[in-house]
C-alpha cells in the first residue's frame, strides 16, 4: 500500500456526500442497529470524538485510548478522545477540549480538516459526531495521558486501518448480552462498536 498523506485525507473529506451508514455497516455488529429507533422514549445524549492525526515516521498516524478498568462506562474499551458536549460550546469545541484533557494535546494545535458522520452508540444512548484534527506541525505532539480516565495510548499508523489483515471477527461477552462483532485488531485490542466504525 503507498503512503498515505495528508492531502489523501483532505481529498477525501471533499468528496461528495455517499452513503456512510453502509460504510458504518461494514464494522457494525449484525445484531445491533445503526440510527436510533425513532420511538425510543427520551434524548440522546450529545457528544463529539476527535480523531487526530499527525506524521510519525514518515507515515500518518492517528490516536486511540484504552479507557480504565474501572470506569462507570465502556470500562477498558478502546475509544478516540471525545466525550459529551457541555451546553456552552460547540461540538467541535467539545471535541478539542475532550483531547486536551484526555491527552494533553491543546486546541490551539490542532486544526480541524472536517466533520464525519454522527453515529449512534446504544448501549449509552449517545450520538456521537465525529471530527478529523491534523496537529499543525505536523509531528507527533507530546502526549500527556489523563490518569483518572485513560490506561493506555494507542498511536495506529493510518494504514493498519485499511488494512484488510487488521479485520477480525470476535465474541463480545457482557452480563446483559453476548454478540459476535466485527472489530480492527490494534495491538491485541478489539476496537468495534462505534470507534470500530469510523476508519471507514
Amino acid at each position: 500500500m503507498p503512503p498515505i498523506t495528508l492531502s489523501h485525507i483532505q481529498e477525501a473529506l471533499a468528496l461528495a456526500p455517499f452513503d456512510s451508514r453502509a460504510a458504518h455497516g461494514l464494522m457494525a455488529p449484525l445484531t445491533r442497529p445503526t440510527n436510533r429507533p425513532a420511538d425510543l422514549p427520551g434524548m440522546a445524549r450529545i457528544g463529539s470524538v476527535l480523531l487526530l492525526l499527525y506524521c510519525h515516521c514518515e507515515e500518518l498516524h492517528l490516536v486511540l485510548t484504552r479507557r480504565r478498568d474501572d470506569m462507570n462506562s465502556h470500562a477498558g474499551q478502546v475509544s478516540f478522545p471525545g466525550g459529551r458536549a457541555e451546553a456552552a460550546e460547540t461540538l467541535a469545541e467539545a471535541a478539542l477540549r475532550e483531547t486536551e484533557e484526555e491527552v494533553g494535546v491543546r486546541p490551539s494545535t490542532i486544526t480541524l480538516l472536517g466533520e464525519l458522520a454522527t453515529i449512534w452508540i446504544p448501549p449509552s444512548d449517545f450520538q456521537v459526531h465525529p471530527f478529523v484534527g491534523w496537529v499543525q506541525s505536523g509531528e507527533r505532539p507530546s502526549f500527556q495521558l489523563a490518569a483518572n480516565e485513560v490506561a493506555e495510548l494507542l498511536e495506529v499508523p493510518l494504514r493498519h486501518l485499511l488494512s484488510t489483515a487488521s479485520r477480525r471477527e470476535g465474541t463480545i461477552e457482557r452480563q446483559e448480552y453476548r454478540m459476535t462483532v466485527p472489530y480492527f485488531d490494534v495491538d491485541g485490542h478489539m476496537v468495534w462498536g462505534g470507534y470500530g466504525r469510523d476508519p471507514q
